[in-house]
């Protein structure tokens, strides 16, 4: 039976890590709406213009274009077994856009699932400001929780880390109030759909990935 997956939690809960690698794990595409709408952009897609005219102004993509582009994205063959969906929806109105994407894509019965990543908000705070990570590759850092052999550099490639701007603290409790009052009612949404389970986010990445590995197969 097909998995459609998708993940909900705060900044920083570590979703980013565990649907990569639930993604390998699994074999389903990892489909992350960011890099989605970059890669429009850049191939100039219909819904790629439409999204530059918006992001060339500074202001936000219409919900209904990247809808267009994960509708696109999640009909290809590679998606046919199922997927992880990273960055989407982030309201119930996302929400009801992706189940309209996927009754127009299915063709047999599809096991949808969220997952919500629960942890504790210092923890997060912690996470944030001592993040890190890798111009050159990407790999994310902390510089507390999982540092770089040297403390310095990337060990993947040796380039020199940095951290983004707004990686503080004063930012990071803003950004999970936002979170709170935007997409957080997603959780009570899908839980009276009976398909979200929660998981414990608090602890290592092993720990955490068992949990999840629980949640996606029970």
């Amino acid at each position: 039976m097909k998995k459609e997956l998708i993940f909900l939690g705060p900044p920083a809960c570590g979703k980013g890590t565990q649907t990569s690698k639930l993604s390998e794990y699994l074999k389903f595409p990892h489909v992350d709406t960011g890099s989605l709408l970059r890669e429009a952009v850049k191939n100039k897609t219909p819904e790629g213009i439409k999204a530059e005219s918006f992001m060339s102004k500074g202001q936000l993509v219409p919900v209904e274009v990247v809808a267009a582009i994960i509708k696109r994205r999640l009909a290809e063959p590679d998606c046919e077994n199922g997927y992880v969906l990273d960055g989407f929806p982030r309201s119930v109105e996302q929400a009801q856009m992706l189940e309209d994407i996927n009754k127009s894509i299915d063709k047999d019965d599809a096991e949808f699932r969220a997952v919500y990543f629960d942890i504790d908000t210092e923890l997060l705070v912690e996470r944030i400001i001592n993040r890190k990570s890798c111009p050159k590759c990407g790999e994310i850092y902390n510089m507390k929780f999982k540092a770089p052999k040297d403390g310095k550099n990337c060990d993947n490639c040796g380039t020199e880390l940095t951290q983004r701007k707004d990686d503080t603290e004063e930012i990071a409790r803003a950004r999970f109030d936002t979170y709170n009052k935007e997409t957080a009612p997603l959780t009570d949404y899908y839980e009276k759909k009976g398909i979200l389970r929660k998981i414990n986010a608090n602890g290592t990445i092993d720990e955490v990935w068992e949990r999840l590995l629980k949640a996606v197969n029970d």
